[in-house]
């Protein structure tokens, strides 16, 4: 059986392994530099829109996560040198377009549709097209891909109304 790099096989501990180090990283660059932000107190803002609050929550949350696949993928072996086999170009080209293709709409969802339109419906948006992407199977039948659309419908509805609720009325952020 060949080594695809998805979970379980060595490529794919050894890439969380890294991924997962990364994410660690990244989380607390974020909380640290959150809580580095200004709190506005001297201007009597209430605690809950401070502007490091969220990023910093995110920032924890990134750090936590990558911390459990990290842990994960060391204890399967991911930290030996050479644990994992040789990478497969057209593999690594395959994950640098998907790598891309994310970024892409990460990008256009906050540069184009965020402000264009209502924040609950681009975010709608990118929830379904993200989905729809990365969760699209050619050799599924026409049953299938409608089912798969509906899913990604009702979670992009989901998704969207409680981000949405969740900034304007916990964080009490104005959305655009």
């Amino acid at each position: 059986m060949a080594d695809d790099g998805g979970p379980g096989t060595a490529r794919g501990v050894r890439a969380d392994f890294w991924f997962g180090l990364g994410l660690v990283v990244l989380g607390l660059a974020v909380a640290v530099e959150s809580w580095r932000m200004p709190r506005l107190t001297e201007l009597n803002v209430h605690p809950m829109t401070a502007p490091g609050l969220v990023p910093g929550l995110l920032g924890v949350v990134i750090f936590v996560l990558g911390g459990i696949l990290f842990l994960r993928a060391a204890r399967a072996g991911g930290w030996r040198p050479g644990g994992g086999v040789g990478v497969d170009a057209a593999d690594l080209a395959t994950q640098a377009r998907r790598f891309f293709v994310a970024l892409a709409m990460c990008v256009g969802y906050a540069a184009g549709l965020v402000g264009a339109v209502p924040f609950w419906a681009a975010t709608a948006a990118f929830v379904f097209l993200f989905i729809t992407v990365f969760e699209w199977r050619r050799d599924r039948p026409p049953a299938g891909h409608l089912a798969a659309l509906a899913t990604a419908a009702v979670q992009a509805a989901v998704v969207s109304a409680a981000v949405t609720y969740v900034f304007e009325t916990i964080f009490l952020v104005r959305l655009p």
